[in-house]
C-alpha cells in the first residue's frame, strides 16, 4: 500500500528543512552547498521511506548494519541513480554481502577489512569506492584508525586493485565540543592526499553537528533522524 500523503509531505518538509540549514552553514563557511553531499541515513526505518526519499530526490542513502543494509537494498532493487553507502563498523567476513549493494563505503579502518573488501570484488565489478576511518580519540576501543597510522593504511589501500581511496571519514565524540574535533579533518585529509592525491572527500557530520563539520571542510554529511523523523521502535 502506498504512503499517505502526509508522512510523505512532512518528509519533504523535514528535508527541505535540513538543505536550507545546510545551504546557511555553506554560505557562514565561505562555501557552496553544491560542495556538499547529504546522505540520507535509513537505519530502522522500512524501504518503503528509501522510496519515499527517492521520490523527493535523495539519491544517496546510507545505512550502517549490514544485515538490515542488505535486506533493504534486496527490497527496494535497483533505482536508477541510486547510491548506497555504507557507514557501520564492518566484520571482513561480511566484506562480500556489503560490496554486492554498497556503492561506497565509509568506514575502511585496517588493512585487513580493504583486502576483504578487495577480494569480493567479482571479474568486471565496477571499482569500489572507500573511505579511511579516522578515530579522533584517544580511545583504541572506537573505530577508525589512529593518525599515525593513517598514511600507511592509505597506501596500503590505494594498491588493492578494486577499491578507489576517495579520502576519511570520521565521527565526532560526544565528550569533545564538535568543533574542536573536527579542527584535525583538514589535517588528517592531507595526510590522504599526500598518498592519493585525488581523495579529497571529509565525511563527517551527523544531525546534531553538520554546521561545524561544513566549517572543518567536510564534503559528505550522514543525517538520519533530521529528516527522517524518529526511528521506529525496535522489537
Amino acid at each position: 500500500m502506498p504512503p499517505s500523503p502526509e508522512p510523505t509531505q512532512a518528509l519533504a518538509a523535514r528535508l527541505a528543512d535540513v538543505d536550507a540549514r545546510i545551504a546557511d552553514a555553506a554560505a557562514a563557511a565561505g562555501r557552496r552547498p553544491a560542495e556538499i553531499t547529504r546522505i540520507v541515513v535509513t537505519k530502522f526505518h522500512p524501504a518503503a521511506l528509501v522510496e519515499d526519499l527517492y521520490s523527493l530526490g535523495v539519491r544517496d542513502m546510507g545505512e550502517n548494519r549490514q544485515q538490515e543494509f542488505s535486506a533493504k537494498a534486496d527490497e527496494v532493487g535497483p533505482l536508477e541513480g541510486l547510491r548506497w553507502h555504507f557507514i557501520g563498523q564492518a566484520q571482513t567476513n561480511k566484506a562480500r554481502a556489503i560490496r554486492s549493494a554498497a556503492s561506497v563505503v565509509h568506514s575502511v579502518d585496517r588493512a585487513r577489512l580493504a583486502d576483504a573488501l578487495d577480494a569480493a570484488g567479482s571479474p568486471g565489478a565496477p571499482t569500489l569506492d572507500v573511505l579511511l576511518q579516522v578515530n579522533l580519540t584517544d580511545d583504541p576501543g572506537r573505530g577508525g584508525t589512529t593518525a599515525d597510522d593513517l598514511e600507511s593504511l592509505a597506501a596500503h589501500v590505494a594498491g588493492l586493485p578494486t577499491l578507489r581511496v576517495r579520502g576519511i571519514m570520521a565521527v565526532a565524540p560526544l565528550e569533545v565540543p564538535a568543533d574542536r574535533a573536527f579542527e584535525r579533518l583538514p589535517q588528517l585529509s592531507a595526510t590522504v592526499r599526500r598518498v592519493v592525491p585525488e581523495a579529497s572527500w571529509i565525511s563527517a557530520g551527523m544531525t546534531a553537528d553538520f554546521a561545524e563539520a561544513i566549517a572543518a571542510g567536510a564534503t559528505h554529511l550522514r543525517i538520519g533522524s533530521a529528516i527522517t523523523g524518529p526511528r521506529p521502535e525496535r522489537g
